[in-house]
């Protein structure tokens, strides 16, 4: 057990040694009651001894336990015992998470941070102290190992990001409950840390404990200090990646935003020169390509580096080839230079108050099942230009041989359709058709069809879909419902053809 003056000293030093703190700081610190953030508060009073700054506290109510209010009352009262500023942020967690389709977790992350930087700015602070230990940092190394991750993820949680500065990164949780103990200080306790209902948590009680156990002696201790060492590395790939930048872009265009008839569109152009990239480390390319395409891509986590590597060809085998990234990114070489160019689209109509509103489109404005349309018919969308036609299936062929497997090319039972196909995004209450595996067919909504494929949030509000009311078709550049294909009683065959955008 170390005294709590030994826990003093080393907060103070990881204080230091990464400047978090200058004298006359303003502090915003987010406490929760919990001990972590109680010893938090507790440090930066005795900091304070010894460097002149201004402390105000920050406590996010998440609307979720019952004993929330008395969580703020007892932080309440810390602060005015200490005459610190205190200020109380009430929300409704839950809500959030629905409204914006991401977990409670996520969903108090963001309300807390949001929270921090509101009181900062209105305060006047230059810091915002929050209070993650090494306990933490190793289950988000785990989680991001898990998960697949980089560099940037396995260094997990950075003890100074901008404006955020984590203290206590530097002590383990029984560093903390023990500082606390020798102090006499009381602090709250979540029964929540105590469930397995989240990922971290499960990590927190069941692997690291075994690890420490069973595998290695001060498991957290070894991987914080991998975590610092990745953390350095980072660092320095950031300033060799700039440099590089610096070296094979040359320019970079955003024409902003365009309106046409009925397509709103975004593009950017990043041009790379093919001979300074080749002579590049095979790290600092990869490095290279990855940022410019997050920049470019609306879900930055969704890009992969199997994705990096399709582009990396492009500088290394000649001939003018195009390749298609998600979110309607595209990489193309062009003489001795690689284009990146992006563009996102949507239906969109014009309100009377001038904001753009996304609005489905029929496939023909005038709908008659009986009729067999067979002129080919064109209509824009997101990802690129849909020709579509019907045709009668010629008697005695065999269907099912007629229909290849193909992502952007689909067969549909005509006769099946009963209401005008729309191209439109996706509405509450849409579902797809799916195959139950005994030969029958079942509902599924598209919502558990987009978590099931693990389609980014951000994509999956622009994806266009193809659907006869509330029954989806097709979505494209996926699957379509099993409702619909083609069998050997089919007699008309709708034909939808989505050819892929490609940029000048």
């Amino acid at each position: 057990m170390n005294t709590w003056m030994d826990t003093r000293e080393k907060v103070f030093a990881y204080i230091r040694e990464h400047r978090m703190l200058q004298a006359h700081d303003r502090v915003v610190a987010g406490v929760s009651g919990g001990a972590d953030s109680v010893c938090l508060l507790f440090l930066l009073l005795e900091w304070q001894k010894i460097c002149p700054i201004d402390i105000a506290v920050v406590h996010v109510n998440h609307g979720i336990r019952a004993e929330a209010g008395e969580d703020a009352r007892y932080v309440e009262k810390l602060c005015e015992e200490r005459k610190i500023p205190y200020f109380l942020t009430r929300t409704d967690v839950r809500d959030r998470a629905g409204r914006e389709k991401i977990s409670e977790e996520e969903a108090g992350r963001r309300t807390r941070y949001e929270a921090f930087e509101q009181v900062a700015k209105d305060w006047g602070a230059t810091k915002i102290a929050v209070a993650h230990n090494s306990n933490d940092r190793s289950e988000t190394q785990l989680f991001h190992l898990f998960r697949g991750s980089g560099i940037r993820g396995l260094a997990s949680i950075l003890p100074v990001r901008d404006n955020i500065i984590r203290p206590i990164l530097c002590l383990e949780r029984w560093e903390i409950e023990d500082f606390l103990t020798l102090q006499g200080i009381f602090y709250c306790k979540d029964a929540t840390n105590d469930e397995d209902d989240y990922t971290r948590n499960r990590i927190r009680h069941h692997i690291l404990p075994y690890a420490e156990q069973n595998i290695a002696r001060g498991c957290v201790t070894h991987m914080n200090q991998t975590a610092e060492l990745l953390a350095e590395t980072e660092d320095y790939l950031e300033l060799q990646t700039a440099e590089a930048v610096n070296r094979c872009i040359r320019s970079i265009k955003a024409p902003g935003s365009a309106l046409q008839p009925d397509v709103s569109s975004r593009a950017q152009e990043v041009y790379i020169a093919v001979e300074p990239f080749l002579t590049l480390h095979p790290v600092i390319r990869k490095r290279l390509l990855y940022e410019e395409v997050k920049r470019l891509s609306p879900g930055q986590k969704d890009i992969t580096y199997q994705h990096i590597a399709e582009l990396l060809t492009l500088f290394t085998q000649e001939g003018n080839r195009t390749i298609c990234l998600p979110f309607g990114i595209r990489g193309r070489r062009q003489y001795e230079q690689v284009i990146l160019t992006t563009q996102t689209s949507q239906i969109t109509k014009k309100t009377d108050s001038g904001m753009q509103t996304a609005v489905a489109m029929p496939l023909w404005q005038q709908w008659d099942p009986d009729m067999v349309p067979r002129q080919m018919k064109t209509v824009e969308c997101t990802l690129g230009t849909l020709q579509y036609s019907v045709c009668e299936v010629p008697h005695g062929s065999e269907k099912n041989q007629e229909v290849p497997i193909n992502q952007y090319t689909k067969w549909f039972d005509y006769d099946k359709i009963k209401k005008c196909p729309m191209i439109r995004t996706r509405q509450t209450g849409d579902y797809l058709t799916i195959a139950d595996g005994r030969g029958g067919m079942i509902r599924k909504s598209l919502k558990s069809y987009f978590v099931d494929q693990k389609i980014p949030r951000e994509e999956r509000d622009r994806l266009p879909i193809l659907a006869e009311e509330d029954h989806v078709l097709w979505v494209m550049g996926y699957r379509i419902s099993e409702y619909y294909k083609v069998t050997e009683n089919t007699k008309r065959i709708l034909k939808v053809q989505l050819i892929r955008k490609e940029f000048a």
